[in-house]
């Protein structure tokens, strides 16, 4: 993921607080390069290999055990070096997996960007995991009452298209007004409007667990 430039996270932002001045909602956008590592999933893959090693050359072959072993500590070894390669490691974790845990992180985030403290219970998550190809929108329980789940739909769906074509800020502000809009028409604002949660764009970038 390239790094937002200084105009990009000023764009961001300040969409970000142009749409919470019309309502009492508050939007938090994380991008994150990837919600996981994967690094146990390719340690499995790299211990399959090395367990397939030793049946053909035991059939096929007279090596005594020592080279067997040997050669199956090999391929562990190369398989778990080779796996160091993001890319690789990345290309062999199956889609629904990736899914999973981007999702997973997406509700971590709302949980660690307190979205499920606000006043009115009127907090929304825009995330986005690059590695994964993966957006969601995930609002809040009061929210849920008044917007039905299927109407983040459209807001994902555009992101995506945007992040597709290579407009990713352009992307995100996008869908920052449209989150906006949908909060203002059912949550305008208060007498005292507080602004209870920050408007930067938050990068999780380069720590990730298994």
């Amino acid at each position: 993921m390239e790094p937002f430039s200084p105009e990009d996270r000023a764009s961001i932002e300040a969409a970000i607080t142009e749409a919470e001045s019309r309502t009492s909602g508050e939007i938090i956008v994380v991008v994150a390069t990837a919600s996981a590592g994967y690094f146990a999933y390719a340690l499995m893959w790299a211990a399959l290999l090395a367990l397939l090693v030793p049946w053909p050359l035991i059939y096929c072959t007279n090596w005594p055990v020592e080279h067997i072993y040997l050669a199956e500590l090999g391929v562990f070894i190369l398989g778990a070096v080779l796996m160091q390669w993001e890319a690789l490691r990345f290309a062999i974790v199956p889609s629904s997996i990736k899914r999973a845990r981007a999702h997973q992180k997406a509700v971590e985030q709302f949980l660690a960007q307190n979205l499920h403290t606000t006043k009115g219970r009127t907090g929304v998550l825009i995330y986005v995991s690059f590695a994964e190809h993966y957006a969601e929108v995930i609002a809040d329980d009061g929210i849920y009452k008044k917007v039905p789940h299927e109407t983040w739909n459209g807001v994902v769906n555009t992101l995506t298209t945007h992040l597709g074509r290579g407009r990713r800020t352009q992307g995100f502000i996008t869908a920052i007004e449209t989150c906006g809009k949908i909060l203002a028409e059912h949550f305008p604002p208060g007498r005292i409007d507080e602004n209870e949660l920050p408007n930067h764009l938050i990068v999780l970038d380069g720590r990730w667990s298994a």
